[in-house]
């Protein structure tokens, strides 16, 4: 039986995390909770898995869960502080950070130094903190384990190959929504154009970010942290089926692919429960349903987001902070209707010549850095 705490339990990811648990109760025991504003939810889930800790962000919803709970011997928590007491929680034994943002760069850091497995699917930690996440988790013999479907699908091709060398990885991608237009088309595209994902069913910013490849250029740079590869072996392929996951090409010239449905509870589950494959319910390949599968280079002028954040991350120190924060906010504006689709890229653009540059920055440096974005953005796109 191993023991699960969830940060993010109600969205995208983690609602998939706990049908897992769910489907596996004599595996998997949830210990703690960490939502954002869904109390509704989160008081739900609470009364299913039982967990001992719970935590909302504001401490007015916190008192809110605290009277709909009373009946429960839960403790409920609010804040960073709360987010911090349920990564460092002594009973549990996995960290699932399904959190979106910055935020999840410091209850990861606190799981690992409380010697907690991390189940990461929480990108932004490794993009802006990677050059301090992946020694600690070295020095405190903690594993981080991919929940992104491409990572865990590169992690799943290296099982029983350890030892030999990769020659590259390859990063497949559906191509987004708007696969095949130009930089003309996108002009005047809406919100729920761009939230129209042709495969994959998933959270609201996260969508966006697969349409303009700011997604996968994050991808590229939380492979190289994770798998210790330079970024320029690190290649993306659009694979527009979203049947192939992600590659990895050895030195002898094989590749080995990963594939199978797009759904996000398999990668959850082999992070928490592998390499055991066990029973999994869902839709299984028809390949002969499927027909092809076929493979083109990205746009990478039209989808600007992928060469963007592959020189962020050339440049290092704290400039792939920098391109994660000026996204992120720049995103928020794109929903709210604030700015147009191509905007997203302009405001990258700006926040990477803007701010001051940091060879290698402190978790202190990387919440500065993020926050001087946002004082650029909210001068200069005031919402």
């Amino acid at each position: 039986m191993k023991t699960i705490a969830i940060l993010g339990s109600t969205g995208s990811i983690g609602t998939q995390t706990l049908e897992v648990v769910r489907a596996n109760p004599d595996r998997l025991r949830v210990a703690a909770l960490a939502a954002g504003r869904n109390i509704t939810l989160l008081e739900a889930q609470i009364r299913e898995f039982a967990p001992s800790l719970a935590a909302v962000w504001a401490e007015e919803d916190a008192e809110k869960l605290r009277e709909r709970t009373a009946d429960l011997k839960v403790k409920i928590v609010s804040g960073m502080e709360g987010l911090l007491e349920v990564a460092r929680l002594p009973e549990s034994e996995i960290l699932v950070t399904a959190i979106v943002g910055m935020i999840g760069i410091r209850p990861t850091v606190a799981a690992i130094e409380a010697g907690k497995d991390i189940a990461l699917a929480n990108k932004e930690t490794l993009v802006t903190a990677g050059h301090l996440i992946m020694p600690l988790a070295k020095e405190k013999n903690v594993k981080i384990l991919p929940v992104d479907s491409e990572h865990s699908a590169i992690y799943q091709c290296l099982n029983g190959e350890r030892g030999n060398k990769i020659a590259r990885i390859w990063l497949t991608a559906s191509g987004g929504p708007f696969r095949g237009k130009k930089r003309e088309d996108l002009a005047g595209v809406h919100v729920e154009d761009a939230l129209n994902h042709p495969n994959w069913k998933m959270g609201r910013k996260i969508t966006i970010d697969s349409a303009t490849l700011v997604n996968k250029g994050l991808e590229v740079m939380e492979a190289s942290h994770l798998f210790g590869v330079p970024q320029e072996k690190v290649r993306v392929i659009v694979q527009p089926q979203s049947v192939i996951h992600s590659m990895v090409e050895y030195e002898d010239g094989a590749v080995i692919a990963q594939l199978g449905t797009p759904d996000m509870k398999l990668p959850i589950q082999y992070a928490l429960l592998g390499p055991e494959r066990l029973p999994l319910a869902g839709s299984r390949l028809d390949f002969a349903a499927i027909g092809s599968i076929t493979f083109e280079e990205p746009d990478t002028e039209t989808f600007a987001g992928l060469a963007m954040a592959r020189e962020a991350f050339a440049a290092g120190g704290n400039m792939p902070t920098v391109f994660n924060a000026a996204n992120e906010y720049a995103v928020a504006l794109f929903l709210d209707g604030k700015i147009p689709f191509l905007a997203i890229y302009d405001i990258i653009a700006a926040c990477m010549e803007k701010i001051g540059y940091i060879p290698a920055p402190s978790v202190e440096q990387i919440l500065e850095t993020e926050e001087a974005v946002r004082g650029y953005i909210a001068e200069n796109w005031p919402r």
